[in-house]
């Protein structure tokens, strides 16, 4: 082969390798950025329906299928509740027997793949728990936020905005305790939600852009007759919550944050993101860097939005060591640092956003605790 010729054909390789490289990295980083909304993580394993029969259903065994609880089970075309394992009911050794609490819309059949996710309920406010409610439109930056209100006898507000792969449906899960409180409740959708208008980008950015509309909601709140408002995210929600109580012209009128599964660390959660689409461990560096580049994105901005010293309100963390998609190491070290603002409630074997499901009760317990002084 004569020089210019191998020259070429090395540099049309190398350019080829460099193509398929940044094309793998953008892949990579999709699973974080591209998240659909109401769809499982792509951590979640699919499970089978081996059985049914009269409140119980049987389920591949896996840890999934086996974690303590209250979950929805969700398919193509059926949601279903399920409670805890029934050790004792009768099952083959690859199955695993769960109480059947309800099924909500469709027919759970054998051989249905389905996920576990921690939406209970589906549906609005008022066709998921017959409570009275107000659809609403927050104006936002990029237009028009769909948001639903659930009135209250108090003047502190309670704003819940969930995190990556749910929707507006998640925060439900605890309405009907902040209810019970007397909270008004305002559940926001945003940018990139059904309905909300869509980035330019079409991007999701881990709460980096998204917590304007979150400082939109707190507008709205106390043009309407807040007196304060406690912010409640979950996974990117709690990010967002964070940095609109760091940042936000009004957040001298934010008097507590709830923080479930908060991600404090964008790239370890876009790294296990992108693990669990089987992305080789060597394209995880192209992964983040892809996400930089889309994005913006830089490690120092959830730092310096989780910096101690910013905190000024008191904060209650729900976090456990069974979460792979925001490990809860940085929530432990945040709340040992700040122990005179954050309480940290530890959840063992419960996945990302799924604390409250582990053990509803006990969940409900500690936030009401937190949230009486608020009131």
């Amino acid at each position: 082969m004569r020089p210019v010729t191998a020259t070429a054909a090395a540099v049309t390789v190398a350019l080829a390798a460099g193509a398929a490289s940044v094309a793998a990295g953008r892949y990579a980083s999709d699973a974080a950025l591209k998240a659909p909304p109401g769809r499982p993580l792509p951590t979640e394993p699919r499970l089978t329906v081996h059985s049914t029969a009269a409140g119980r259903v049987a389920l591949t065994r896996a840890l999934a299928s086996q974690r303590p609880g209250t979950y929805g089970l969700a398919g193509d075309r059926v949601h279903a509740v399920v409670g805890p394992v029934l050790h004792h009911a009768a099952h083959s050794a690859d199955t695993v027997v769960r109480r059947l609490q309800r099924v909500t819309h469709g027919t759970l059949e054998p051989r249905d793949r389905v996920w576990l996710i921690p939406n209970v309920y589906v549906g609005d406010p008022g066709a998921a728990l017959g409570l009275d409610h107000l659809d609403i439109e927050v104006p936002g930056e990029l237009g028009a936020l769909p948001a639903w209100f659930v009135p209250g006898a108090r003047s502190t507000w309670v704003i819940t905005v969930h995190g990556l792969g749910a929707t507006r449906e998640h925060p439900l899960n605890v309405l009907p305790f902040l209810y019970r409180q007397l909270f008004p409740v305002l559940d926001l959708a945003y940018r990139g939600d059904p309905g909300a208008p869509r980035p330019q980008d079409g991007l999701g950015h881990l709460g980096e852009t998204e917590w304007r509309d979150l400082d939109a909601a707190i507008r709205y709140a106390l043009r309407h007759g807040a007196e304060h408002v406690v912010l409640y995210g979950w996974s990117t929600g709690a990010t967002m919550a964070l940095r609109a109580a760091a940042h936000s012209a009004l957040r001298d009128r934010v008097s507590g944050l709830v923080l479930d599964s908060p991600v404090l660390s964008w790239e370890t959660t876009l790294r296990a993101l992108a693990t669990a689409r089987r992305t080789p461990g060597a394209l995880l560096p192209l992964a983040v860097r892809a996400a930089q580049g889309r994005t913006g994105l830089h490690g120092d901005r959830i730092d310096e939005a989780a910096d101690p010293a910013r905190l000024t309100v008191p904060a209650l963390i729900f976090h456990g060591p069974a979460d792979t998609i925001a490990p809860w190491t940085p929530s432990r070290r945040l709340a040992a640092r700040r122990p005179d603002l954050i309480t940290l409630h530890q959840v063992p074997d419960a996945p990302h956003g799924a604390m409250w499901n582990a053990d509803p009760a006990t969940y409900e317990e500690a936030l009401r605790r937190f949230l009486t002084p608020l009131m």
